[in-house]
């Protein structure tokens, strides 16, 4: 009897059991964070606008913040700040529901953000410094 190769049936079954499932959550688990930042083309964030502009940028830990003081209005901060509030939330959410720490959760939309972030955005990275995309 020969000896099973390294590409048994069990072993090709299993790898392609796993891609599956990762093709098939990857949208799912991507629309939350196309939600945050407005990404769906359907539904333009209200972010959208200022952040062309380079009034408001986000941050390494996956939060809007305003970068332009002098620019930003009374809205648009009210607006930084509104967004935020749902972020955290759902950062907490997740959190809550993968037994993870708020910070990892945040680390990783903050990584979809830029990923999915047009060119001209601005990003505040951990050491302080502005980086356009």
């Amino acid at each position: 009897m020969s000896k099973p190769s390294r590409f048994s049936s069990r072993r090709v079954f299993n790898a392609r059991r796993g891609l599956l499932a990762a093709l098939l959550a990857a949208p799912v688990l991507a629309l939350p964070v196309l939600a945050l930042i407005g990404a769906a083309p359907a539904a333009a964030s209200p972010l959208d606008g200022p952040r062309d502009a380079g009034v408001v940028g986000e941050r390494y830990d996956g939060l809007a913040v305003v970068r332009d003081e002098g620019r930003a209005d009374a809205q648009v901060r009210g607006l930084v700040a509104d967004i935020n509030r749902q972020r955290r939330a759902y950062y907490e959410e997740q959190a809550a529901a993968q037994n993870a720490p708020v910070p990892a959760i945040a680390a990783i939309y903050a990584e979809t953000i830029f990923e999915k972030a047009p060119s001209g955005w601005w990003f505040l990275r951990q050491d302080g410094r502005w980086v356009q995309k």
